[in-house]
């Protein structure tokens, strides 16, 4: 059993988090019950493979870390109650992570937009291009990073494991050769898209697959990129990118929510049915 974590220190913990550092969870007692229950107020960092802090007992210690990890993993905030050795409490447990990274290659005109709405979603945005007077902050302000990249190794010094990565250069040849190089590294982002027409998409992922990239790879690019909005200007070809970004990210279906449930019809259902 460790010692009791300060405030302080708890704020540190979720602070380095944010900022790079491995995903924690600030667990904090609102609530408790029983003889040994810790006072509220009482704190723990916990994160993929240890803790700091206790709750005054190595079993309720060993409860919170439980349910802790189950909300890293989820990536989302909530109360618990706990329960050990006749001890209750009821904790709030806030995960702490990095920003999801989203890294854009070309800095053009469907560029501008897709940063700024990026940002807008919590992505800590990187924009890549080789071009200096595009790849610039002036035109980038909302980017956490704006870099000139040779496009003959534009990745180098990018952590790209779990990034999402969006190909928009301004012509197909370098989108291929970026897509071409991110495939063949071990550790491929979470997500990838590229612009382009159905043909020369096709055509890239068939000369990828002769040269011995395996399928499951290149099933998982996302190309053309988007979702089906009918996007015809750059923002909104950009709302249609960063679209699918969420849809990716939170697991939907990309359906329309009046499609989906269909509100109007049940409501004349129910009438019809004398129930509303």
């Amino acid at each position: 059993m460790t010692d009791p974590l300060p405030p302080a220190e708890a704020v540190r913990h979720a602070r380095e988090a944010l900022e790079g550092g491995p995903p924690v969870v600030s667990a904090t007692v609102v609530d408790s019950r029983g003889g040994g229950a810790p006072p509220p107020g009482t704190r723990l960092s916990i994160w993929a493979g240890r803790h700091a802090g206790t709750l005054g007992s190595d079993a309720l210690d060993a409860e919170a870390v439980a349910v802790a990890r189950a909300a890293l993993a989820a990536g989302r905030a909530g109360a618990r109650e706990i329960e050990a050795d006749g001890a209750a409490c009821t904790l709030y447990l806030e995960p702490h992570a990095p920003p999801p990274s989203l890294v854009i290659v070309g800095a053009g005109h469907i560029a501008r937009p897709l940063c700024r709405v990026g940002a807008m979603l919590g992505f800590r945005v990187t924009v890549l291009d080789d071009r200096p007077e595009f790849a610039t902050r002036e035109r980038f302000p909302e980017a956490a990073e704006v870099r000139r990249a040779d496009f003959s190794d534009p990745l180098r010094g990018v952590e790209m494991a779990g990034a999402s990565l969006v190909l928009v250069t301004r012509g197909h040849k370098y989108d291929f050769e970026v897509l071409r190089d991110v495939l063949r590294r071990p550790e491929a982002p979470g997500y990838i898209g590229m612009v382009g027409s159905r043909r020369r998409t096709r055509a890239a992922l068939e000369l990828l697959a002769r040269e011995g990239i395996a399928e499951e790879r290149l099933r998982a690019v996302h190309a053309p990129v988007g979702l089906d909005i009918g996007a015809e200007t750059p923002e909104e070809i950009a709302v249609s990118i960063a679209a699918e970004l969420v849809r990716v990210r939170r697991g939907g279906t990309g359906q329309s929510l009046r499609e989906k449930e269909r509100v109007a019809e049940r409501w004349k259902i129910g009438r019809e049915g004398g129930d509303g």
